[in-house]
């Protein structure tokens, strides 16, 4: 499976289709974040009163609410520019397939952290695609400018 990933034509395709989708979607989700003047301090207050518990009712990730605490809340005019801008760049990466391993890589960083913070929504959908992208490497966004940008650097290749 690695192997098709990574050097298949058809692999390729499908990777690529896979990144556009989900780049389409962060940079809706960016967007709007940008456009409107984001603020995630309701949500962090939620997610630091409402953490997410074990079935025996202890939190799951204490460590995680301890960081939201200590460090996001006192810094949230940073955080609400760094999710904003974050899902923005992020999804402009996977859409133009520019430094898209990068952008899958960080993408990910994300939606794990929305559901350590207890939000599902597309977060378990886009981890697994952003895995596929990660796992395809550079094949994912031969088709995109990754492929100007690797081969600007000496790196050749062939389909």
């Amino acid at each position: 499976m690695v192997k098709w990933l990574r050097h298949s034509t058809s692999g390729m395709v499908i990777t690529t289709l896979l990144r556009l989708y989900v780049g389409f979607l962060w940079i809706g989700d960016g967007w709007s974040k940008v456009s409107k003047g984001f603020d995630a301090t309701g949500f962090i207050t939620n997610a630091i009163k409402n953490p997410v518990m074990t079935p025996e009712g202890q939190p799951a990730y204490g460590w995680y609410t301890s960081f939201l605490k200590g460090f996001v809340q006192p810094h949230m005019s940073l955080f609400n520019v760094m999710v904003s801008w974050g899902e923005l760049l992020v999804g402009l990466g996977l859409f133009f397939g520019t430094l898209a391993t990068a952008a899958a890589f960080f993408g990910m960083v994300m939606n794990f952290a929305y559901l350590f913070a207890g939000t599902v929504s597309v977060n378990p959908l886009f981890i697994i695609i952003e895995i596929f992208i990660l796992v395809a490497g550079f094949n994912a966004s031969k088709i995109g400018l990754d492929r100007w940008i690797i081969h600007g650097y000496g790196i050749t290749f062939r389909f």
